[in-house]
């Protein structure tokens, strides 16, 4: 660009290290042999670099906002109505691309904003303000372009696109959930404003982005890792297997789990290869470190919970405040703990006074998640929230009936238990947990805890 670059231009370059501004500034001519003409890039060389890797309306929507970037100004892309659509029609300058690059690549979410609001539009019409759902269409087209990068870049990480669940429908979900964040004004319309706040709270927006123009463009910034949104995968059985999962819903859950938790997931146990018995269930799950649990029920709805520690049978509330439910159908939704209580997990069976099951959050009888040891019966209650995580009522029926059901480990294994050498002599107390449960819901003491070294439970 020589000389005559804006100041603009050159403070966004700064942006970028040394030896990545050439790159930057190369993407103008290198898209410009692929169908640019003169001093503008036109529509053909966004589509000759992106086709394969987004939709029609995607591209369109890339260069839209490429082309509303007022060149030598900087941030704003233009605005009011008509001047969009001029814009888009003159085609996208060396400094208009260089100012769109590094305000998606290296931008604040104040810069972010109007490209998004530029990006959502469909066509010509008023450019300052979008519907909320102009905005979950654009999402839509960014989720699908995604998903595509992921499949074409050979980024799945184990994970096989034609035995999990329906992606268009993971796309439409993750793109409501996504919108959910989004606060728009009583006539449902969204200014800049509102999608700068949007875009500085829900960080995955700019992720997203992030990686389409990135991948879609080819700017390929040396010492960059490449954008790592899904967990790897190990040990699923996939040619026997069709798991509830698809990869939109994975893309909202894995950035869910508390950051320490990055081990590659593991299946444990599904209703599909393993039979519809607790025993199995608990067997496969117990002391297995952190889990994610899912259920469908034959109502359609599909939710689960993540146990931040591994199970233990026992008639005890276990876990910690890392715990969470959620809903993946008919809405995509995380609940976590509100400090009401500590009824994380519990894990019980053959006991003659304790509830025998599975749960998760509010009270005996009244779980927001509850897996009886029947295991064909659950529940879901919650009037109107559950006191443990907030969560509604995540099946279709209150008392609900079970369809499928898969558990995945999704942290680092526990430590292999010491043998039984050294372990000091148990008190009856340990030998009957039900009757120190008990004991503890009554209010009594456990005088012996304090004069004795702590116990592993036995399995």
């Amino acid at each position: 660009m020589g000389n005559t670059e804006s100041v603009v231009v050159q403070k966004r370059l700064a942006r970028f290290r040394p030896e990545e501004r050439p790159l930057i500034e190369g993407v103008f001519e290198r898209l410009q042999g692929d169908g640019g003409s003169g001093k503008v890039l036109t529509l053909e060389s966004f589509k000759s670099s992106m086709d394969t890797l987004a939709s029609d309306s995607m591209i369109k929507r890339v260069y839209r906002a490429a082309c509303c970037v007022e060149s030598g100004a900087g941030t704003a892309p233009a605005t009011g109505s008509g001047k969009a659509t001029t814009a888009a029609t003159s085609g996208v300058s060396r400094e208009q691309l260089v100012v769109f690059l590094a305000d998606l690549l290296r931008g604040t979410a104040e810069e972010r904003a109007p490209l998004v609001l530029a990006m959502s539009q469909e066509g010509a019409g008023n450019s300052e303000v979008v519907t909320r759902e102009q905005v979950s269409q654009f999402l839509q087209d960014v989720l699908s372009s995604v998903v595509k990068i992921l499949v074409s870049r050979e980024r799945l990480r184990g994970w096989k696109l034609d035995r999990m669940g329906d992606v268009s429908m993971g796309v439409k979900l993750l793109a409501e959930q996504m919108c959910s964040e989004l606060k728009a004004s009583e006539l449902g319309t969204c200014d800049v404003c509102s999608l700068e706040d949007w875009v500085f709270r829900v960080s995955q927006v700019a992720a997203y982005l992030e990686l389409l123009v990135s991948e879609g463009l080819a700017v390929a910034l040396p010492n960059r890792p490449p954008l790592t949104l899904l967990p790897a995968c190990l040990e699923a059985p996939w040619s026997k297997l069709k798991c509830l999962l698809d990869l939109p819903t994975l893309m909202f859950l894995a950035p869910q789990l508390p950051d320490s938790y990055s081990a590659p997931w593991r299946l444990l146990f599904t209703t599909q290869l393993h039979g519809e018995s607790f025993s199995r269930m608990v067997a496969g799950l117990s002391k297995r470190g952190p889990t994610l649990l899912l259920i469908k029920d034959t109502r359609g709805h599909v939710f689960g919970a993540f146990a931040s520690h591994a199970w233990e049978v026992k008639p005890q509330f276990q876990g910690d405040s890392r715990c969470f439910l959620f809903s993946v159908y008919p809405r995509l939704r995380v609940y976590t703990a509100t400090g009401y209580n500590q009824h994380f997990m519990y894990l019980n069976q053959n006991q003659q006074t304790m509830p025998n099951g599975l749960g998760m959050g509010g009270q005996h009888g009244y779980f927001g998640l509850w897996l009886d040891s029947d295991f064909g019966r659950g529940h879901s209650r919650a009037r109107p929230k559950c006191t443990t995580y907030g969560s509604p009522q995540l099946s279709g029926d209150e008392e609900f009936t079970l369809d499928y059901a898969e558990v995945w480990a999704v942290g680092k294994p526990p430590e292999p238990e010491e043998g039984e050498e050294g372990r000091g002599k148990r008190s009856v107390l340990d030998m009957d947990p039900e009757v120190q449960a008990m004991m503890e819901m009554a209010g009594k003491t456990l005088h012996s805890q304090g004069l004795r070294e702590p116990q592993e439970d036995e399995d």
